[in-house]
């Protein structure tokens, strides 16, 4: 269900829209192109991406320059879609097209989605602090190849643990592993948004955000990239002004949210947290903000490339791949 707006919080997004359209180029008013056609990976129930796609529904000017069938999928299917040809572009990572690319598949990453928001939780009167007395322990997470997944893997060895030896990994699509927490069939999990703050609204305690421990490993201030618009190379080739449309589409959303975080709160039901959780819908806004990062270029560029090497120095990935994962939105 879509919040009900009232006429002064609708017309102040729109004019943020307008705002975001025309810092992306995108066209407002009439001046619209013909409608492109695009299969795209969509976020399930417990992702971040259902913030966007509510947002696509609420307000079709987003959307006016593309025809897009959305195909829903956890973290780790919505690669499979794409490695599968069932969708023309994917939120992928950098280490998930690492490694695609090493076995043959040439994926590039043409446009930004998500940085990292990834969370180590555990209940609120938990004895345990840190990652050290979480050893030997059992913890939920997302499905192997999930770029959550990946991520949490090289943070964790940045800072001397082997998520796979040294804990007992249970993976899983986000609902299942918040049910999984929740009855206390594990000790902590490792989650995302917007689950990552519905059972902090419910009083659990966060221990260590993934994008911290990278920060602190490396000093790499940046967002850490997570997922972007991921897609093979010859379909980018084939349908470059459709891929400029679908880069600049989440380029303009991720502004709008960006510059008016109080949304991820008015639409919390759409994100899946029930009007009978405010503490969590309290904390919506200031999570969610730091997430959607408005920019594709020469910074982004370098976190990708860092993560990369580190990756390669952990023993995580065999090597880089010879030619760029990514390309710029005009490229």
């Amino acid at each position: 269900m879509m919040p009900e707006l009232n006429n002064s919080q609708r017309r102040q997004v729109v004019k943020t829209l307008g705002l975001a359209l025309a810092a992306m180029g995108l066209p407002t008013g009439r001046a619209w192109a013909a409608a492109a056609p695009a299969k795209l990976t969509g976020g399930g129930p417990g992702t971040a991406e259902t913030l966007p796609l509510a947002l696509f529904k609420a307000y079709p000017d987003l959307t006016r320059d593309l025809d897009i069938e959305w195909i829903m999928g956890d973290p780790g299917q919505v690669q499979t879609l794409l490695l599968s040809g069932a969708v023309d572009s994917g939120a992928f990572g950098a280490l998930g097209v690492a490694e695609a690319r090493l076995k043959g598949q040439d994926i590039v990453i043409f446009g930004p989605k998500i940085s990292n928001h990834g969370s180590w939780l555990v209940k609120g009167d938990s004895p345990y602090q840190s990652l050290k007395d979480l050893k030997g322990k059992r913890i939920a997470t997302l499905a192997a190849t999930s770029d959550t997944y990946r991520h949490a893997r090289m943070a964790a060895a940045l800072h001397g643990f082997d998520l796979r030896k040294d804990f007992e990994v249970v993976h899983g699509a986000p609902v299942a592993n918040l049910a999984l927490f929740n009855r206390g069939d594990v000790e902590a999990i490792i989650t995302i948004e917007p689950n990552a703050t519905r059972i902090i609204g419910q009083g659990a305690r966060e221990i260590v955000r993934v994008a911290d421990q990278w920060k602190q490993a490396t000093g790499d201030s940046a967002p850490l990239f997570l997922v972007g618009n991921g897609a093979r190379r010859e379909w980018i080739q084939a349908n470059r002004d459709t891929a400029r449309k679908v880069a600049r589409l989440f380029l303009s959303v991720n502004k709008l949210i960006t510059d008016k975080p109080e949304l991820a709160g008015q639409f919390h039901q759409a994100v899946g947290i029930p009007a009978t959780e405010p503490a969590a819908i309290k904390l919506l806004p200031e999570r969610f903000s730091r997430i959607f990062t408005p920019s594709w270029g020469p910074s982004d560029f370098a976190n990708i490339d860092r993560q990369l090497d580190e990756a390669v120095k952990l023993g995580l990935l065999a090597r880089k791949p010879d030619r760029p994962i990514y390309e710029p939105l005009d490229g």
